[in-house]
């Protein structure tokens, strides 16, 4: 066992001076994601501030009709929640497709967008992998590749993000509320995460020191309709091979509003704004939806061994809003 100091914050502003001037102290809440990667030898923290006991477990509506979600509240109580329930539903699928019942009784808010970005081989320590060792190589290139991105990705690094919860999070356009030494800071989650560039160790644009204390997510327009669909090769505990959170406004048979993002297929939630372009003003029909995923793939650069998720994505984005519209498909 590699040993470290443990301290337990008795508030947000204790947990932020406690990792001044530590680089390699982490935050724990959870610990889903941070225990095993401690116990596999990818990460060797010396000192490990428990979060998991702040006051920040509140789901509230703030006068603006805005949700604010705190940083600790379980992706199940979230899930549960009668407001996300009925307003936010794609949120509400996105947290039950997520791992399985016991790991969303424990994993947080925070904690599920810190998660990082990760394939087979960053999980080996025996592999090289840019992500754990920057300049060493990315073992994944050229390898097992089925889950790995095929938009946004680089020479130095094909993962992607496995979260399901942050997808449903990017297409609500939510922020995420962080407080380092200087004070609170809020960032648009569609901009928290990274994409690998040269730095695929790098996954979000947090300081380091800060801590997340929560998410907030705006109104949905007037007449909104959500939802989250999930392809996966087992029907539980399973990462995404793609997904699809979308949010759609018709107005009279036609597309007035849409938000789009997808999972499972780049190194961050993938905002898919050229789709969301072209499905403005359009048909609520099948031909316009194919016409709007393919304005988002004509980017993609699947990689040997996963070409097969273009076409996959392609028709979970028309199935998605199909179930949206009702179109026939």
């Amino acid at each position: 066992m590699i040993p470290f100091d443990y301290h337990r914050a008795t508030s947000v502003a204790d947990a932020v001076t406690a990792v001044a001037d530590r680089p390699d102290a982490v935050f724990l809440a959870g610990g889903t994601n941070l225990v095993d990667h401690m116990k596999l030898g990818i990460l060797e923290p010396s000192l490990v501030v428990d979060v998991g006991h702040l006051p920040l477990t509140d789901v509230e509506q703030l006068p603006d009709g805005s949700l604010r979600v705190g940083a600790d509240v379980r992706n199940s109580d979230l899930a549960a929640h009668p407001v996300v329930r009925s307003r936010y539903p794609v949120l509400a699928r996105a947290l039950l497709s997520a791992a399985s019942g016991q790991l969303r009784n424990l994993a947080t808010t925070a904690g599920n967008l810190l998660q990082r970005t990760r394939c087979v081989y960053f999980q080996d320590v025996t592999t090289p992998c840019n992500k754990r060792n920057p300049g060493d190589g990315c073992s994944a290139i050229g390898g097992y590749v089925r889950y790995h991105a095929i938009l946004g990705a680089s020479e130095h690094c094909i993962a992607v993000h496995p979260s399901d919860m942050a997808v449903a999070m990017a297409a609500l356009d939510a922020v995420v509320v962080y407080v380092d030494a200087s004070g609170e800071h809020r960032v648009p989650l569609v901009s928290f995460h990274r994409l690998p560039g040269d730095r695929p160790d790098q996954d979000t644009e947090l300081p380091a020191g800060a801590l997340i204390t929560g998410v907030e997510i705006p109104p949905p327009p007037d007449g909104a309709r959500s939802t989250y669909r999930k392809v996966r090769d087992r029907a539980s505990y399973a990462f995404a091979l793609t997904s699809v959170a979308a949010e759609l406004v018709v107005d009279d048979g036609t597309v007035a509003k849409a938000r789009i993002a997808l999972g499972g297929v780049a190194h961050k939630p993938w905002r898919a704004t050229l789709a969301e372009d072209a499905l403005a003003g359009a048909s609520c029909d099948v031909d316009a939806f194919g016409r709007a995923a393919d304005a988002e793939l004509e980017q993609a650069k699947p990689v040997p061994g996963n070409e097969f998720k273009v076409a996959l994505t392609r028709r979970a984005i028309v199935a998605t809003l199909a179930e949206l519209t009702g179109a026939e498909r």
